[in-house]
């Protein structure tokens, strides 16, 4: 039997199923991952917005990732929202020396920040220094490297920016541009970047698409792919999750996580 890769999500729950935890078992199911979770926030959302957000107390947190490290030992975590500075702090001691996909979840769609200038302060000092891999959109990338993204060279500069903070990948997801081609580009330490080019589809179904990307590179990666190959097939299975959405809920809907 080949091996089965252990992965621990650290996010919020998103009650509608779109995103958060929810998204990211679905993500890292289908690609064959044991999925394991320590949840951060209770939200009460669905596809229309947030209606209320409850974080769950800093020691219910720790204790989730002391039952998860002492006995199930992840091959990889991915982070996904994480709004205070001392859970941030906290979470960071837990997952040193580990295969670390951390989203950086900052900004919403709208363009509208989500979280307090305390918690981007936390990401870049605690999680970004030992993440294997970033993955911001343009909004994101933008308050991480100070660099205002106009085009693709701005956005490979941001990448490189990242960079110096420690992280040994980033990858600047582009479907916050108005280009019918989104670029996703991966920026490794000591290496070229590498452009991911890919055809955007018309679709108000885009819910999630960040958690379900970073949880699907963090099993792939897992499985033993490389990097590249990890947000090659990723990306291509986020394009299929929109493209086959089943159009659920009134507003920005969900994509579709396993194959119809």
């Amino acid at each position: 039997m080949k091996k089965i890769p252990k992965i621990l999500s650290i996010a919020g729950s998103d009650s509608g199923g779109g995103a958060g935890i929810q998204a990211d078992i679905k993500a890292i199911s289908f690609h064959r991952g044991y999925a394991m979770t320590v949840l951060t926030a209770v939200t009460a959302q669905n596809t229309l917005g947030v209606q209320e957000i409850f974080p769950l107390p800093k020691e219910i947190i720790k204790k989730q990732l002391e039952s998860v490290m002492d006995d199930l030992n992840p091959d990889v975590i991915k982070t996904g929202m994480l709004a205070d500075y001392e859970v941030i702090k906290l979470i960071a001691e837990y997952i040193k020396n580990k295969k670390t996909v951390v989203d950086p979840v900052m900004v919403a769609t709208s363009g509208d920040r989500l979280i307090e200038s305390s918690a981007v302060e936390a990401i870049m000092n605690f999680l970004i220094p030992n993440a294997y891999l970033v993955t911001p959109n343009i909004y994101e990338a933008e308050i991480l490297s100070n660099i205002k993204i106009i085009d693709l060279n701005t956005q490979i500069d941001a990448g490189k920016k990242i960079l110096e903070h420690g992280a040994e990948n980033v990858l600047i997801k582009g479907g916050h541009t108005k280009s019918e081609i989104i670029h996703d580009c991966l920026i490794k330490k000591d290496s070229k970047e590498i452009v991911f080019k890919s055809k955007r589809v018309d679709s108000k179904n885009t819910h999630g698409t960040g958690c379900s990307l970073a949880s699907s590179i963090a099993t792939l990666l897992g499985r033993g792919f490389n990097i590249e190959a990890a947000t090659s097939s990723s990306i291509e299975y986020v394009q299929m999750g929109i493209k086959k959405a089943p159009n659920f809920g009134q507003g920005n809907g969900p994509i579709l996580h396993f194959d119809d």
